[in-house]
């Protein structure tokens, strides 16, 4: 998976509440799965993730539901309609009414057939980058792109039921990307309260479990994200308690040291981010146990609550 963008104006200042970086104190309830995975294990780009160097071959994907998605039109979609009437989250309805989340679906099923555009290099604000890639696959041919576009619709209904205004970066409507640039570019232009791109990586065999993609302090060019490293941060660490909770599944044992976070500092889509984004890669395709649980559609439905728990956790903290 991976994403980019090109300059961006002055990062606004978020209307967040005070910032509490220890993991307990910031999600009591979200982190209690994570804990309790931790104290039983004593464990202690988008695209491939650093595992790469561990064997990794392509990285994240993004996903349609059964079938190829119904276009709809770009934008922001409050309300829901019956086909996104998902089952599923606890929340109440409208405790997110007034808040703005886009979901960014990590690659686009077509963009195979587009070689040259996706190839083009855009600016991510301290380097160029690839416009997007293809996303990995399973070994029984799904593709991170339907995987992620297929968890985009269960988490738009989910945080539709709260109240939330949802904006995606796409919905299988175009031929190719968007490049990671626009893919940045929505959500500062939406003010978004927050921003999670979906993803699946393309690890070695072996490499299990999931991981959140944070912004590493960056500044030059185009790029600052002196502003979204704290909230994404505490955004990261909701999502992370919640998943493992929603989901049974640990985090990574390939990146983070258990932790489920990894910061990154090549990636367009969060280097240009002037507000709180996140990258989550649900698993890893090229792993059998991993695999199996992300082409499981009972199981996609429990990462979409986990994912939607943890934006609501982080927003009315």
């Amino acid at each position: 998976m991976s994403y980019d963008e090109s300059p961006q104006p002055a990062p606004r200042r978020f209307r967040r509440r005070h910032l509490t970086l220890a993991v307990a104190a910031l999600v009591p309830t979200g982190l209690v799965g994570w804990l309790v995975w931790q104290g039983m294990s004593g464990s202690g780009e988008d695209g491939a993730s650093a595992a790469t160097a561990a064997g990794a071959t392509a990285s994240s994907a993004s996903a349609s539901p059964t079938g190829p998605a119904t276009p709809r039109p770009p934008g922001s979609v409050p309300g829901g309609g019956a086909a996104d009437d998902v089952p599923g989250g606890t929340d109440p309805a409208g405790s997110l009414a007034g808040k703005v989340v886009v979901i960014d679906p990590g690659h686009n099923p077509r963009n195979k057939d587009h070689p040259s555009e996706i190839n083009e290099k855009v600016d991510i604000g301290t380097a160029t980058k690839e416009c997007d890639t293809t996303g990995t696959e399973t070994d029984s041919g799904y593709t991170e792109a339907e995987f992620t576009l297929d968890v985009a619709h269960r988490l738009r209904a989910l945080l539709v039921r709260q109240g939330a205004t949802v904006t995606y970066t796409y919905d299988n409507d175009r031929p190719y990307g968007p490049c990671v640039d626009e893919r940045a570019r929505i959500g500062n232009e939406a003010e978004a309260d927050a921003v999670v791109s979906v993803h699946a990586d393309g690890s070695a065999p072996g490499n299990r479990g999931f991981h959140v993609i944070l912004p590493a302090q960056v500044k030059g060019g185009g790029a600052d994200t002196s502003a979204i490293v704290g909230p994404s941060r505490e955004l990261g660490e909701h999502i992370v308690g919640n998943f493992v909770r929603e989901t049974g599944s640990a985090p990574s044992n390939y990146l983070g040291d258990g932790t489920g976070l990894d910061v990154r500092e090549d990636l367009g889509g969060l280097n240009l981010s002037t507000v709180p984004k996140v990258f989550l890669e649900c698993g890893n395709m090229r792993d059998s146990a991993d695999a199996a649980l992300l082409t499981d559609a009972e199981w996609r439905q429990k990462a979409a609550r986990g994912l939607a728990e943890g934006i609501s956790g982080f927003l009315k903290n």
